[in-house]
């Protein structure tokens, strides 16, 4: 918008000087004046709404408390006085020199010498006139009484004689009857019919008029012929050269003197007029320049304070072009190094604090992965931090407790005052900079073994304690596993080889002695060698028992449906009105071993008849659905479920809750199912009963 003013001031100067051009009559422009007044108002007004508008917008800025508004505000106002008092000055000494200039021009002496340098040259026309009146009369007095075939020559003879231009003899009707002139090809021009009625006898008239080629004196004389008709003798003769143009010019210069007087107080207005235009002009074109100035010089401050602004709020990369070599380019030198210096800084700054995030990462990173639980505490045992695997043995959400230190955490998780005790109980001791206990820990998922170790940080790492645990629950179970997996072995060994020889030696002798006992003997003998029989076989089956537990199973992986092995399996237990089924209705296609597959629902069926023997109303529920990735199958009964103290321990080897069980069934069922990559979860149902459920993953599509 600014350059719009510019360009509009820098046209009005042009329009100024064709104003002042065409104000002087002489100009070839002074008609064209009005017409140049019109686009200089026009470019005024123009002019005036841009610098309004400027002024406008200014005025917003400083309200609007944008930074160099009101310095840019007082240099305008400053450049505003500049230009308007000189202005002012000049335009009141300019309207009181032209009021008395225009003054001086209606002097009445030069009025009084128009006018009688006029009436001069009246009188020397009127003298000449006369001298044609006289030379009229002689040729009327010469021609009275002529015949008309003599009035030819001797009007010819006459003009030439007298130096008259013209002759001419006209009747009453203005016809034209006889004429002499200078000029043979052109006819006398008659007098006006109404000239020729107003003539008296004797009496004619005398005129100055102004023809084509000058002022023409013209005299007409009427006069009755010998016959009684009335004659008009014209005569003309032209003005003299020197005495007509004096007359002219004195008569033109008195006819503008008296335009001029007339005109007095409108050239007044005329000449006031363009000189205010041209003052407001030029006041509106040094505002203009004012604000453009103004808007100029400030602009570098206010680049200078948006770049302030931009490194207060953290952007260090505004540059600012240096335009000037005065002191405010040195100011924006000043100011560039400074941003450049401040984004260097900033830029070693966030490569030193990427390098601590990265290595903060890479060791949250590596505490994450961990599967030992870490948990850092400050020296007055506040926590700093804990990995997932923390939360996850122990069980607790450790965003809650950052907030406590370790002697409130009890108070918040009961479950973990052993721990609690443990750490408060080493760590306070500053003898000993490292320990190492285990303990027994109880959550929600059962009974957990810890392997708890601690060490108090050096003071050039910042003081304070780590804590590093593991679950070793798992192991310790591994290691009890292959304990009883080497009992087991060594229990099916020594017991298999004695079991033939008295299972054939009970035999032997109730074949032998049956026939020679009587028959209260022979019926006591049967019942003891059946009774040995069974038991025989039941040793038997305790000792495959334990050749399964002891011994991997040998699987044999094809792709099968695992609803199919569950509907084979359900069809042997199709005469317990107890048992239900609920198979998912697409296909589950898994990798597996069909007859160890068998084996477990076999199990997990048996375990779930028995344990509805004494429930009046039994309800076992098998089920398949597909979660996933995964194929699962539950197993569900209404009857007592497992007790809380041996559900962590179910899977351990003679663990049971029967009165004649092994304790081996579930172990050999955890172990198929993780030589299918599945697992079995054991679990007590919402209301009562067991559930079990055993997850295998499916075939990828």
């Amino acid at each position: 918008m600014r350059y719009a003013a510019i360009a509009l001031a820098a046209f009005g100067a042009i329009m100024l000087y064709l104003l002042a051009v065409a104000t002087g009559n002489a100009s070839k422009l002074a008609e064209y004046y009005w017409w140049v007044f019109g686009l200089n108002s026009l470019l005024l007004l123009g002019l005036l709404g841009v610098v309004g508008r400027q002024l406008l917008r200014l005025r917003q800025r400083v309200k609007g408390r944008v930074f160099g508004a009101k310095l840019t505000q007082r240099l305008v106002m400053m450049f505003a006085v500049v230009a308007l008092v000189p202005g002012l000055l000049v335009f009141t000494i300019s309207a009181q020199f032209l009021t008395r200039s225009i003054e001086s021009w209606f002097d009445v002496r030069v009025e009084s010498a128009l006018d009688r340098g006029l009436e001069l040259g009246k009188g020397a026309l009127n003298y000449v006139l006369e001298d044609v009146g006289r030379k009229s009369r002689v040729v009327l007095d010469d021609i009275d009484g002529l015949p008309g075939s003599m009035l030819p020559s001797r009007l010819e003879r006459l003009r030439e004689q007298l130096g008259l231009r013209e002759l001419a003899i006209f009747n009453k009707s203005g016809q034209l009857l006889n004429f002499a002139s200078n000029n043979a090809h052109q006819l006398p021009q008659a007098p006006a019919r109404d000239t020729l009625r107003g003539l008296k006898l004797r009496q004619g008239s005398k005129s100055i008029e102004n023809e084509a080629g000058g002022l023409t004196l013209k005299v007409l004389l009427p006069y009755r012929t010998l016959d009684g008709d009335w004659r008009v003798l014209q005569v003309v003769q032209a003005a003299p050269q020197s005495i007509a143009r004096d007359a002219e010019q004195i008569e033109t210069a008195r006819a503008e003197y008296h335009q001029l007087l007339l005109s007095r107080d409108g050239l007044k207005t005329f000449y006031m007029l363009t000189l205010a235009l041209a003052c407001l002009l030029a006041l509106t074109s040094a505002l203009a320049f004012a604000l453009f100035l103004s808007e100029r010089l400030s602009a570098p401050l206010s680049e200078l304070a948006a770049g302030t602004r931009a490194v207060a709020q953290g952007d260090f990369s505004k540059r600012h072009p240096v335009y000037r070599r005065d002191e405010l380019g040195m100011l924006t030198t000043l100011f560039n190094r400074m941003t450049q210096q401040l984004e260097e800084a900033r830029q070693t700054a966030n490569q030193n604090q990427r390098a601590l995030e990265s290595g903060k990462l890479y060791l949250e990173s590596i505490l994450a992965n961990l599967s030992a639980g870490v948990i850092a505490l400050d020296e007055s045992w506040q926590l700093r931090a804990a990995n997932t695997s923390a939360g996850r043995i122990l069980g607790v959400d450790f965003a809650e407790l950052v907030a406590y230190p370790v002697k409130q955490w009890s108070t918040q998780v009961p479950a973990l005052i052993p721990l609690v005790d443990t750490m408060l109980q080493h760590g306070e001791n500053k003898l000993e900079e490292e320990w190492q206990t285990q303990l027994d820990y109880v959550t929600g998922q059962g009974a957990r073994s810890l392997l708890v170790r601690g060490a108090r940080l050096p003071e050039r790492s910042g003081s304070g304690y780590v804590v590093v645990f593991d679950d070793i629950t798992e192991l310790g179970r591994a290691q009890r596993d292959a304990a009883w997996g080497e009992v087991a072995k060594r229990l099916a060994h020594e017991i298999r080889n004695p079991l033939t020889p008295i299972q054939l030696s009970a035999e032997r002798l109730a074949m032998k002695l049956t026939a020679k006992l009587e028959a209260a003997d022979a019926d006591m003998l049967k019942r003891s060698t059946d009774t040995i029989i069974k038991q025989v076989a039941a040793l038997k089956n305790m000792v495959d028992a334990f050749r399964d537990y002891a011994r991997a199973p040998r699987i044999k992986l094809s792709e099968l449906d695992l609803n199919q092995v569950v509907r084979e399996v359900a069809t042997l237990y199709e005469s317990n009105p107890a048992v239900k089924i609920e198979l998912e209705d697409r296909p589950l296609m898994i990798m597996g071993d069909a007859a160890l597959l068998r084996q477990v629902l076999h199990n997990l069926m048996q375990n779930a008849q028995d344990a509805v023997l004494d429930v009046d109303i039994p309800m076992i529920h098998i089920s398949s659905r597909q979660e996933g990735r995964n194929a699962t199958v539950c197993v569900q009964d209404n009857g007592s479920g497992f007790p809380a103290e041996l559900l962590p321990r179910a899977f351990e080897p003679y663990v049971t809750s029967k009165p004649k069980g092994t304790g081996l069934g579930l172990a050999v069922v955890k172990k198929i199912a993780e030589e299918h990559h599945g697992q079995v979860i054991l679990g007590n149902g919402e209301q009562q009963g067991a559930r079990i459920l055993l997850t295998l993953p499916l075939l990828e599509a």
